[in-house]
């Protein structure tokens, strides 16, 4: 009963075995390896952008931190969620790698930030004049950090905000494949068709032992962020077990069936939870993150029982959870969890 997080999860056996292929005998260093070359050309593949250019590092702090800093100056803002992940859980990474971009927090219910508040807020900062830092970067969460999933349309409406305001575009896409899955649209509608710049495409959330792939649609950056990448001690010498594990990754659609499985253990774990009257969920549960509310000392009984999972703050007299599904969710676990909550 482990719904810590996704990335408790172990790498999927398919992710294993192409590392210990990747293993045998000798590969060019530092990305030069051949399967870098067929990683790059399955995700131009995937994304309909055969120009586009790819990297990979090994986790999403960095992949997110130095895509902001290929588009954001160092006096820049970078717009974003109050909750989103680079302002709430990666220590000054993206203000550290932009040397001195400020995070500008833009509210929106449900962990989705809202065209009106980020019109509001760009507005803002070109009115600060020298005193105030200006408009750099509109960075989106796709699932964001509610378990909401971001749709096209919402994402291509936010980008148009900042689109009218001069500003590239930027997705955390840690679970990129969860977010997909859910609205079941294509990994092109999703990103530069509908505006994004920049991608940060996760990998390690879902199966993967430690790999996540930039990919910038603009290849005239490219040069720049292999640059940023070497100088931060983020290009690996031995590159081809970060293409071994990508190229498994998007072998036959393993990304997606992952992600899918994982979002139906979601979506079992807030059917049960749904039929126990004292149970809340916090927020929609559209992909595989869920918030659920309870009444005091639930928590106690969950932890001797053998339940794993974050607790969250609640209002007096209630106690809250999240509670992450993964690709190697079983059933077994999600019933088990629920048995248990039942008492």
């Amino acid at each position: 009963m482990w719904f810590t997080s996704d990335n408790a999860s172990g790498a999927a056996p398919e992710i294993m075995a192409a590392v210990a292929r990747a293993n045998d005998g000798y590969a060019r260093s530092y990305g030069a390896d051949a399967l870098m070359d067929k990683v790059r050309d399955q995700l131009r593949d995937l994304f309909e952008a055969p120009e586009a250019a790819v990297f990979l590092v090994t986790t999403g702090t960095v992949a997110n931190a130095l895509s902001l800093a290929l588009l954001t100056p160092p006096w820049g803002a970078v717009f974003c969620h109050t909750h989103a992940h680079i302002a709430e859980d990666e220590c000054g990474a993206p203000e550290f790698y932009t040397s001195g971009a400020k995070l500008v927090l833009v509210g929106g219910a449900q962990g989705r930030m809202e065209p009106e508040a980020l019109e509001a807020a760009i507005l803002r900062a070109k009115g600060a004049g020298v005193h105030g830092v200006q408009p750099g970067a509109v960075s989106i969460t796709n699932v964001t950090e509610a378990g909401t999933v971001h749709s096209v349309a919402e994402v291509a409406a936010l980008a148009a905000v900042a689109k009218a305001h001069g500003l590239p575009v930027h997705l955390d896409g840690a679970r990129f494949a969860n977010a997909l899955v859910a609205t079941g649209a294509t990994a092109a509608e999703m990103t530069w068709k509908a505006g994004v710049d920049v991608l940060s495409f996760g990998g390690t959330k879902n199966g993967c032992l430690g790999v996540e792939a930039v990919v910038i649609f603009d290849p005239a950056k490219a040069w720049e962020f292999e640059l940023r990448r070497k100088r931060a001690g983020h290009l690996m010498s031995k590159h081809r077990y970060l293409s071994a594990q990508m190229t498994a990754y998007l072998e036959d659609g393993l990304w997606l069936k992952l992600a899918a499985h994982a979002n139906a253990m979601g979506a079992r774990l807030a059917r049960g939870l749904a039929q126990m009257p004292e149970v809340d969920l916090v927020h929609p549960v559209e992909a595989n993150i869920l918030f659920p509310e309870w009444s005091e000392g639930t928590q106690a009984r969950l932890e001797a029982a053998g339940a794993m999972y974050y607790p969250y703050p609640a209002p007096m007299g209630r106690e809250r959870a999240r509670l992450v599904a993964s690709w190697s969710t079983t059933e077994a676990d999600v019933d088990s969890f629920l048995a248990a909550l039942r008492g």
